[in-house]
């Protein structure tokens, strides 16, 4: 029900999480949902008890982008950025590394520190060419980050990129294991502004295969 409800009501579905935990308070899902709840509902402390809890429980580092963005969001960008660089990023799985790269630059932007917020975004996985379904929130602090820095042509791009990745991943939508999509011709517009994504959008296979060899 947590799962259901979050999107669309997340104090409801904290209910439901706290309820759970009740219940289950030892199982590792459980402690993650209800920090993944609080987080929604904004109840960052919590949030972040529940993540330590779940990471002791799991022994997983999978939610570290949300420990990272917790810690900013009760004033600590410091101790974000301590957290984010305390674990190997070659252990994490590519869609969470993505995930912390977002977050461990807000932290820099907490900090007022806008070209290392920027620098903390140059990874591999911000192909602008390929859509994964890390990609629109990825393109998309790229863009805010530029905007920050005064840099509001290449902004404008990036934002252009990331409602493409996102429409390319709509397009691809119910898919079975296709979580990678090559956008072609990302670059062509219109007379009238708009993009043509031409000849269109190529479905590859998804992460467990390889990512990167060309299909």
């Amino acid at each position: 029900m947590a799962s259901r409800l979050i999107d669309d009501d997340p104090a409801l579905a904290h209910e439901h999480a706290l309820a759970a935990s009740r219940s289950a308070g030892r199982v590792a899902i459980v402690r993650e949902t209800v920090a993944i709840t609080a987080y929604a509902t904004g109840d960052f402390a919590l949030a972040l008890r529940e993540l330590r809890t779940h990471r002791r429980i799991s022994g997983s580092d999978e939610q570290l982008p949300l420990i990272v963005d917790s810690e900013r969001g009760v004033g600590r960008p410091d101790r974000a950025l301590e957290e984010g660089r305390a674990v190997d990023r070659s252990t994490l799985p590519t869609a969470v590394r993505a995930q912390l790269a977002i977050a461990m630059s807000g932290a820099r932007l907490d900090l007022g520190e806008p070209e290392r917020a920027l620098q903390e975004l140059d990874i591999p996985e911000a192909d602008p060419d390929r859509a994964f379904d890390w990609s629109p929130a990825l393109f998309a602090a790229r863009a805010a980050v530029l905007e920050e820095l005064g840099r509001h042509e290449e902004a404008a791009e990036w934002f252009r990129r990331a409602e493409i990745a996102a429409d390319a991943l709509d397009a691809a939508a119910g898919v079975a294991d296709r979580e990678v999509i090559v956008v072609e011709e990302i670059d062509l517009i219109d007379d009238e502004g708009g993009v043509d994504v031409a000849p269109g959008v190529v479905p590859m296979q998804g992460e467990g295969e390889d990512e990167d060899e060309e299909r």
